[in-house]
């Protein structure tokens, strides 16, 4: 198996890599995050990889972080979760929001990411239900109501779960309509 690739950039292809490493181009999809966060074409790059092996396919996926890839490796346990949703759940937000959703069932968060309905959401939540690392987590707290419609309305927008979530944190409890804590999140959100 392979565990993780350190080699140069060689090229950025839509959601893959190609990472040179010994002469040897490798072909890595990674999560957005992941393409957003390395360097120029030619830096030098590590990454750690999960290998799936088809009949047909050999994918190697890769990702910035262990834990980034640890989440990818567990999501895939899910039934019906292959490698390209669980690549989207992981593009889409954090590891830190989506264990949190995850954890406190959070249907309505998770139906707002890319190929996740409501059963796929339900499904998520029943079968990782105690198998996530939660500890961490817990400083972040339960999102109020009226901050699930600040998110809401923030993911309406066009801005990603993550950065909903995270915007809709920072809002002061202070600030009572839900009118109000949306345009103080766009604040925060540089709008």
């Amino acid at each position: 198996m392979i565990a993780s690739l350190h080699g140069k950039l060689q090229a950025r292809t839509g959601d893959a890599l190609i990472v040179n490493v010994g002469g040897v181009g490798f072909c890595v999809r990674v999560t957005t995050n992941t393409l957003a966060n390395l360097g120029a074409i030619g830096s030098e790059v590590q990454l750690f990889t999960h290998l799936r092996v088809r009949e047909d396919e050999l994918s190697l996926y890769g990702f910035a972080t262990e834990d980034e890839l640890r989440l990818f490796e567990t999501l895939l346990t899910v039934s019906g979760v292959g490698p390209k949703v669980a690549l989207g759940l992981l593009s889409a937000t954090t590891p830190e929001t989506l264990r949190l959703a995850l954890a406190q069932g959070n249907i309505e968060m998770l139906t707002t990411f890319p190929g996740i309905g409501k059963k796929t959401a339900q499904r998520l939540v029943l079968e990782l239900k105690g198998k996530l690392d939660v500890s961490g987590l817990g400083e972040l707290g339960e999102l109020a109501p009226v901050d699930e419609d600040v998110v809401n309305a923030l993911i309406n927008l066009g801005y990603s779960a993550a950065e909903a979530t995270r915007a809709a944190r920072t809002v002061p409890s202070e600030v009572k309509t839900v009118e109000e804590r949306v345009r103080v999140a766009l604040q925060y959100l540089g709008e």
